[in-house]
């Protein structure tokens, strides 16, 4: 998923005029479309066509394709749009998936897309550790042969020792390159080092250091220019923006639109802002704006917003090895002191909708999974005298007015964000204010940025901070955001294992069980684990109990639940997608390959 379009996304333009270019293929002359990389902040002027490297001109979409798009369904991981691959089909055990390339699908450079490419590929993927393609033992959802069947067909399966519901999606969501262009970077014995990688003893361990090693060639890896099986091809980079033109030999150009994509410099947020209020782009992913900012940006000429489900929450997550909040009452009194209703009003109104409560998962999902139960969770409604009851009961004392702990001594909630994610800086200064307004000392303290954030908070620097939870579509991802490394549970080889708090990425300190009212004693981490390979019938009681364990001792409290908010102008083009449609997540880049954007007559 793109964090940084989460609460971080900027973008500048250079005009949103149309151009016509001479030798593009049909689709109507659209002219230029323009846009921003909503997944990444700058562009690097000397950065490579190469879709793994960090700072490469690689545009998901463009000219950086997949087998396959992924939908944005509630429930269910493995559906897909056609990319690379035309159709396919998933075996019912989830143990293959059997993938057949589009009929005419060709590169740039006008030679045929073949399975040797996807092969190649999905080689270059193991030395990345990417999705399926994961060379360490035992783990779920890895790959275990691959079989090119024909030219066009190309056959993967699953190791079925440790297997994983999101086989076909990690299959699907590959990266695909030319294997003409990239073959060089894999050694001839490539094949029979990754099989042998696969054992036991010392020979597997060289083989797995020897495949990993060249992962940094793939990082580093600058074509001499790019070779794309997308709707564009990557013209030149300055600092201020990337060119693309329309690759007359994409296998579905007769309807691309666009003859030219202009991908746009930003680095921060009111840039973004102000770049939308002018209507200068066509295309802008979410980015967080207060109320008065997005009543700027709709009065743009041609402005549309379109908004759908987003698969992400937000918690205030806790560090329960230090106190007072290993005290399950001190959580809960939090819990019924913010106004979550205020928070969402002030940090996202536009991007997102106050939690019914903390459940561990985004509410709409959430009916499905766990249906009635949902609403017998305790809602946690903002309640200042159940606040005071329960900090009463973990022994907080209140003096002059303002609460202590149980010592006496001072306790002030310092809450941690990283610079530049708007919406989070608004929430935490806000749940501040209404912290004091209640006697409970509280302060923001923010870090440069998101890497630096994501670092310290998992070496356990920070008291309280938001984490990114209830990543759906899969049950597992949904949860191992509150029960897996990070509080202490690790699944290798289909074995969970639990480290002591601060050991081993365990920053949030949890217990190890806990007994649940109703369920009995749990093991949240065990039962996570069980969600990777259970049926979606299988999953839901398991999510009843999971839902009903994060209520209870609410290791996060859930503030609030993300909208999709899509930013469009009709003035150009248009065909964009329909309210809640399962495309949001997807870029304009897809949208635009599967021949829904027109150009405007």
């Amino acid at each position: 998923m793109a964090l940084l379009g989460l609460a971080s996304a900027t973008a500048a333009c250079s005009g949103g005029g149309t151009t016509n270019t001479s030798g593009s293929g049909g689709g109507g002359g659209g002219g230029l479309f323009t846009t921003i990389d909503v997944t990444r902040p700058g562009l690097d002027a000397s950065g490579p066509a190469n879709p793994w490297a960090p700072k490469g001109n690689s545009f998901l979409g463009y000219n950086a394709m997949k087998l396959g798009w992924v939908k944005n369904h509630l429930t269910d991981p493995n559906q897909f749009y056609p990319g690379i691959a035309a159709k396919w089909e998933i075996a019912p055990d989830n143990s293959s998936i059997t993938i057949h390339l589009q009929p005419n699908g060709k590169w740039s450079d006008g030679k045929p897309v073949v399975a040797e490419d996807v092969r190649t590929s999905i080689g270059l993927a193991y030395t990345t550790g990417s999705t399926a393609f994961a060379i360490t033992p035992g783990a779920a959802g890895a790959a275990a042969e691959v079989t090119v069947v024909d030219d066009k067909t190309v056959k993967v399966t699953q190791d079925m020792s440790n297997p994983s519901m999101k086989f076909a999606r990690g299959v699907m969501d590959t990266w695909v390159v030319p294997a003409h262009v990239w073959g060089s970077i894999l050694p001839a014995n490539f094949w029979d080092t990754l099989k042998t990688s696969r054992g036991d003893g010392a020979d597997a361990e060289k083989a797995r250091e020897e495949v990993l090693a060249l992962g940094q060639k793939v990082l580093a890896f600058a074509p001499p220019k790019d070779v794309s099986a997308g709707p564009f091809v990557l013209e030149r980079v300055n600092p201020g923006e990337a060119l693309l033109l329309k690759n007359k030999n994409f296998y579905n150009a007769a309807n691309v639109a666009p003859d030219q994509v202009k991908f746009l410099n930003y680095s921060g947020n009111e840039q973004i802002w102000n770049y939308l209020s002018a209507g200068k782009l066509d295309h802008s992913g979410f980015v967080a704006a207060p109320a008065d900012v997005m009543n700027r940006i709709k009065q743009a000429p041609g402005s549309n917003t379109i908004k759908g489900f987003s698969p992400v929450a937000v918690g205030m997550a806790f560090n329960q090895s230090k106190k007072p909040y290993d005290n399950v009452h001190v959580r809960r009194g939090l819990a019924y002191l913010i106004d979550r209703d205020q928070v969402t009003k002030v940090a996202s109104p536009e991007g997102g909708t106050p939690a019914v409560t903390t459940s561990g998962i985004h509410q709409k999902p959430a009916q499905e999974w766990i249906g009635a139960e949902l609403n017998n969770l305790e809602p946690y409604k903002h309640d200042a005298a159940k606040a005071e009851a329960e900090f009463k009961e973990a022994g907080l004392q209140k003096k002059d007015g303002k609460w202590a702990l149980a010592d006496g001594s001072p306790w002030k909630v310092t809450m941690t964000a990283p610079s530049g994610f708007s919406d989070w800086i608004s929430a935490q200064e806000n749940i501040k204010s209404q912290l004091v307004e209640n006697g409970v000392d509280a302060e923001v303290v923010t870090v440069a940025d998101y890497p630096v954030y994501l670092e310290e908070i998992a070496a356990g620097k920070y008291d309280v901070g938001f984490w990114l939870m209830a990543l759906g579509p899969a049950p597992y991802d949904i949860y191992q955001r509150l029960y897996g490394v990070s509080n202490g549970w690790s699944n290798v080889a289909g074995k969970v294992k639990h480290s002591e708090p601060g050991k081993a990425g365990n920053w949030m300190g949890g217990a190890e069980e806990i007994d649940v009212e109703g369920v009995g004693k749990v093991n949240p981490g065990e039962l996570t684990a069980k969600l990777n390979a259970a049926s979606a019938e299988d999953a839901k009681p398991i999510m009843t109990q999971l839902a009903k364990t994060a209520n209870q001792d609410l290791p996060v409290i859930q503030l609030w639940d993300y909208v999709n908010t899509q930013f469009t102008n009709t003035a150009r083009f248009t065909g964009w997608p329909e309210q809640d449609s399962d495309l949001l997540r997807l870029t304009a880049g897809v949208w635009i390959q599967l021949g829904m954007i027109k150009a405007k007559q």
